[in-house]
């Protein structure tokens, strides 16, 4: 099944998009930076979700990691 039909999944995509862009993000900010508008905003918009909001990602990560460890 592709992650766009199964929920678990796409939160799992979700996360990992907003992780990565975080990470991008913190080593070379001048890679997210130039591009806030657009169809490219979206990795900028996440990775600023990413720094913002970093507790409450870091316990959905774990969450996930989980949910897929003990899941059937």
């Amino acid at each position: 099944m592709s992650a766009i039909f199964n929920f678990q999944s796409l939160l799992t995509v979700i996360l990992l998009l907003i992780c990565t862009c975080a990470y991008l993000r913190a080593m070379t900010p001048s890679l997210l930076d130039k591009n806030k508008t657009g169809f490219l905003g979206i990795f900028w918009k996440c990775s600023r979700i990413g720094e913002r909001k970093s507790p409450y990602v870091a316990v959905c990560c774990v969450i996930m990691a989980l949910s897929i460890l003990f899941s059937d």
